[in-house]
Formats: structure tokens, C-alpha cells, sequence
């Protein structure tokens, strides 16, 4: 469904992007941001599935700086490669590199933004931080409650693991007591990465649950 594109960022740099277009008239946009595995094939039917619901789909290759066109699996040896890129992240790169490809998508209508692992501390920093966003949707985002004195400017929707080992749920009640404009869901028994069907923490249950709520509250703050 989709295509590979390129996109150029504030401060001139160019990487690649998975592009998916909705087959009729989009009714607004959204922003994937990837886990730690690159723009891989989980994230590429993430952004099909969306454009399926109506909204152009855009997924940046934010490891472009440092490694273009990085993908990956969910092997142990892959995990503990891609597990590079959250030792020392540039986060203002990151945010640039966002903020273009929210750029990008904007004449189709509001933009979203969604993310996973990495992508879901992104999401919410971009809600906090950038220009031309209407809603911001982030999945066991990592370092989301070191964030949590920034408040959103736009409404967000934030999704957890119960029994994920590198979120505990004192950092989610930490972002619950700080920020209570926020949507916070936390889903039993699962783990990080619940929402991949391609890992081995895949929930079913879980996923089947939040991934119609994360598409409800687009459809609510995505109105032109």
C-alpha cells in the first residue's frame, strides 16, 4: 500500500520515510514513530492499517543519523543491537526529524502522532514541544515520566503494560499524579511491546483493546 519517500528535516538533513495513503480523501494525518527496530515491517502495517481508517500515514526513519535505513527483528541478538540507539539518544535530532514529518502530512488535514517504545516517549515529547499537531498517542514510552512536568498542548492518550520490566508503575503513577489531563490506560499481565503481533510479548487481548481505543480518540480530535 505504501511507499518510500524522502523528507528533509530544519537543519537540511534528508531520511527516508514509509508513506501510506488512504484510498479516498483523507480526513486528517497521522505520525508513526517507530520502536527501537527501525521503520521495519510492524511499523510499515501500522501505517497501512491507518491509512485504511482514512489518514495519510507517515513513519520517519529517525536512526537515519546514525545509521540509515536501520531495520530489524525482535531475536535476542537484534534487541540487544537495537538497544544502541536509546544508550545516548539526540532527542532535539529526533524532535527535528519528527516535527518534518509532521510538516509533511499537514495539508491533509490535523495531524496525530502515534508511537511505540522509543516512539511512545517521542510522541509525547512532540505533544509538548512541536508545532502542527492535533493529538498525541504513545505505547510504553520508556522515559515518558521523566518528561512529565511538560504538559501536552494537545490531547494525549498514553498506554502501559502492567507487568512491563522496564516501566514500573510507579513512572506511570508518577505521570498520572503530574499530569491528569492525560489519558492513561494500563493494560493486565502485559508486557512491553504488547501491541506488536511480531514479538514474542505480543497481548492480544490487550492490543484488540487499546488499538480501537487509540483509533477512537483519533477519530475525536481529528475533525477538520
Amino acid at each position: 500500500m505504501g511507499q518510500d519517500i524522502r523528507l528533509k528535516a530544519s537543519d537540511g538533513f534528508e531520511f527516508g520515510t514509509y508513506r501510506a495513503d488512504p484510498a479516498s480523501a483523507p480526513k486528517g494525518a497521522v505520525v508513526v514513530i517507530q520502536e527501537i527496530f527501525g521503520v521495519n515491517h510492524h511499523i510499515r502495517s501500522v501505517c497501512d492499517r491507518l491509512a485504511k481508517e482514512g489518514y495519510v500515514t507517515v513513519a520517519p526513519s529517525i536512526f537515519d543519523r546514525s545509521e540509515p535505513g536501520f531495520q530489524s527483528g525482535y531475536s535476542p541478538d537484534e534487541i540487544a543491537n537495537a538497544r544502541k540507539f536509546v544508550a545516548n539518544p539526540d532527542w532535539a535530532a529526533l524532535l527535528r526529524d519528527t516535527q518534518a514529518a509532521i510538516d509533511a502530512v499537514k495539508s491533509a488535514g490535523p495531524v496525530g502522532i502515534i508511537g511505540f517504545c522509543l516512539g511512545g516517549s517521542i510522541a509525547y515529547a512532540a505533544a509538548t514541544k512541536l508545532n502542527g499537531l492535533s493529538a498525541a498517542v504513545g505505547y510504553y514510552g520508556g522515559v515518558i515520566a521523566r518528561f512529565a512536568d511538560d504538559k501536552p498542548t494537545v490531547p494525549a492518550q498514553l498506554h502501559f503494560g502492567e507487568k512491563d520490566s522496564g516501566i514500573p508503575l510507579s513512572d506511570v503513577e508518577t505521570i498520572k499524579s503530574k499530569r491528569p489531563e492525560v489519558e492513561i490506560f494500563i493494560y493486565p499481565g502485559a508486557q512491553h511491546g504488547f501491541h506488536c503481533d511480531e514479538r514474542a510479548s505480543y497481548d492480544k487481548a490487550s492490543a484488540d483493546i487499546a488499538w480501537p481505543r487509540s483509533l477512537e480518540f483519533f477519530a475525536k480530535h481529528l475533525k477538520k
